[in-house]
């Protein structure tokens, strides 16, 4: 059973973060949509239908790999929690399922997303071809640019893809049109977000469908070695995947949670996505958390070299976890990631998403400086495919 202090209240708070800042129009949508979800979600039938899915159509459950060639060239023992290996390379497939499914039973005629690295895009066009219901994708220009194999990918899936050309044409305003586009169809879409953000009860949904890496995990670590990981890592833009597998471990305090944020190009305000780190306490796209900010207060823009990291906030259950120190929250910079995602390649065998690649960094970094019969555990978030053509045309030369 959670402890009462990690879970979500009433109002849709965490602790301090969180809540519904709405117009009274959406906040009785919003109300319609966390009935219909608490409705459902512990119902037999509807729990019987997701796992099914999980199963024959995504391929859970996704295994944890003990890599013998990483925990031999830098000391500690180094798992690695295979989301890469689901249906469309990432953990997004599990939350999006569950939305669609959700969405379907709503009576919903379209589902209304944004994406970053496209890893979102591409499981939310899949779930939505599956179920049979329209998808609007919105996505950055110059994501769009970066990912362009998941735009593809997206487009063959039936999803119709809308460029963002405003601001920096990344994540951010992606969220923006996407929600704006929102507020003129709720009617008749849902807004099926990609992450733990946004108005309650989004945060509380996402959370809800991603717990499944967590839950295996924990179990899986138990099955090959006896006993819990000491560290947990995993990589922090909005903070899905990070969630899903801190969830299996919140109540064992003997696990150190550790979410890594993106540092970008280094410490300055504009180049970097850590906004647990460098930012403060504020509210946007309808909820209250840790947002990246000028000196007016202002929302900065967010930057890393993994698209699907550069959100200038966080989800408000990793804000909460950070201020009670349940979790910690560090950083590595770009070259640290591009550096972790030629080694986990050329070491192991796996090529990671840059997002992925960030959690890898880090997980490296604590295997050099800890004791060998230290188990680290990382959450492989999803495949690198989709970033190889940016990498080896932008980067690869020097390795």
């Amino acid at each position: 059973m959670q402890n009462n202090k990690y879970e979500i209240n009433n109002d849709g708070f965490y602790g301090n973060f969180g809540g519904q800042i709405l117009s009274e129009d959406l906040k009785k949508e919003y109300s319609k949509i966390a009935e219909e979800f608490l409705k459902i979600k512990d119902k037999p039938e509807f729990i019987a239908e997701l796992d099914e899915l999980l199963k024959t159509f995504a391929g859970r459950p996704s295994p944890v790999y003990y890599a013998r060639n990483l925990s031999k060239k830098y000391g500690a023992e180094i798992y690695i929690k295979r989301e890469d290996l689901n249906h469309t390379g990432s953990h997004k497939i599990n939350h999006s399922l569950g939305e669609a499914l959700l969405a379907k039973k709503m009576g919903k005629t379209k589902l209304i997303a944004e994406t970053g690295a496209g890893q979102h895009g591409v499981a939310i066009a899949t779930a939505s071809a599956l179920v049979g219901i329209d998808c609007d994708v919105y996505m950055g220009e110059v994501d769009m640019i970066k990912e362009s194999p998941n735009v593809s990918r997206m487009k063959m899936l039936g999803a119709n893809v809308i460029p963002v050309t405003k601001g920096t044409k990344t994540l951010k305003e992606a969220v923006d049109a996407s929600f704006e586009a929102y507020c003129k169809e709720f009617k008749t879409a849902m807004y099926a977000i990609g992450s733990v953000v946004g108005p309650h009860p989004f945060p509380m949904i996402v959370e809800h469908f991603q717990s499944v890496i967590g839950r295996e995990a924990r179990g899986q670590m138990l099955d090959m070695i006896g006993e819990l990981p000491d560290y947990v890592v995993a990589c922090v833009g909005g903070g899905s995947n990070s969630i899903g597998i801190f969830n299996g471990f919140l109540n064992d305090e003997t696990v150190n949670l550790i979410g890594v944020e993106p540092l970008g190009k280094g410490e300055k305000l504009g180049d970097n996505a850590a906004s647990i780190n460098f930012g403060r306490v504020g509210e946007l796209h309808g909820f209250k958390s840790m947002f990246l900010q000028d000196e007016k207060g202002n929302v900065a823009d967010a930057y890393s070299v993994a698209s699907g990291l550069d959100y200038p906030g966080v989800g408000p259950k990793h804000a909460h976890l950070n201020e009670i120190g349940r979790a910690k929250y560090v950083t590595i910079n770009d070259e640290e990631a591009i550096d972790a995602f030629f080694e986990l390649s050329k070491t192991e065998g796996i090529i990671p998403a840059l997002e992925s690649a960030h959690a890898v960094a880090y997980g490296i970094k604590l295997a050099k400086e800890l004791p060998k019969k230290t188990k680290i555990l990382i959450n492989l978030s999803g495949r690198g495919d989709k970033d190889l053509d940016f990498i080896l045309k932008k980067i690869g030369k020097k390795y």
